[in-house]
């Protein structure tokens, strides 16, 4: 394609490369193109591409949440909370020519210290797809879920599990 890949912030007409990217990545976990929309509608702060070019490579987004609480799975968030403290990592994708090359660190850490300077305390995320060992090396630990958590969880497979990286 050209031109290195790099992460830059998430323009609104990156959203179609973002679902696009989403479809190959998640294929068992869908999520509408508005989905996307609305949440870098919501927060763009949160919301980063991988860029060759201008194809998007991979994106990252991310809100605040509540902690403990998981967002439906291909649902609209309607608004996020007043509270800032905890950060939801809703989806880290790359392109599969694009994994397995170090792109995702430098997100993540960009997006902790983004965090850490507005004033959260914490990074939230369900792994999927037998991720655990992956987001542990990015500083993210499981957190035993409750009841009504776990329930959620099974809509994000089998093998999901809620982590938390303190800031």
């Amino acid at each position: 394609m050209g031109q290195a890949a790099h992460w830059r912030a998430m323009h609104g007409d990156d959203v179609d490369g973002v679902a696009a990217v989403a479809a190959l990545a998640f294929p068992d976990h869908f999520e509408r193109r508005a989905c996307f929309a609305e949440r870098f509608a919501l927060f763009p702060q949160g919301c980063f591409v991988l860029a060759e070019g201008d194809a998007v490579r991979g994106y990252l987004i991310a809100y605040p949440w509540p902690l403990g609480a998981i967002p439906p799975l291909n649902s609209l968030l309607g608004e996020l909370p007043e509270a800032r403290d905890t950060w939801y990592l809703h989806d880290l994708a790359l392109h599969p020519d694009m994994r397995g090359q170090g792109h995702a660190r430098p997100v993540v850490e960009r997006l902790a210290g983004d965090a850490r300077g507005q004033g959260a305390a914490r990074i939230a995320l369900v792994s999927v797809n037998d991720s655990v060992r992956f987001w542990r090396g990015l500083g993210f630990e499981p957190v035993a879920a409750d009841a009504t958590l776990t329930r959620k969880l099974e809509s994000y497979g089998d093998a999901s599990c809620y982590m938390v990286r303190a800031l």
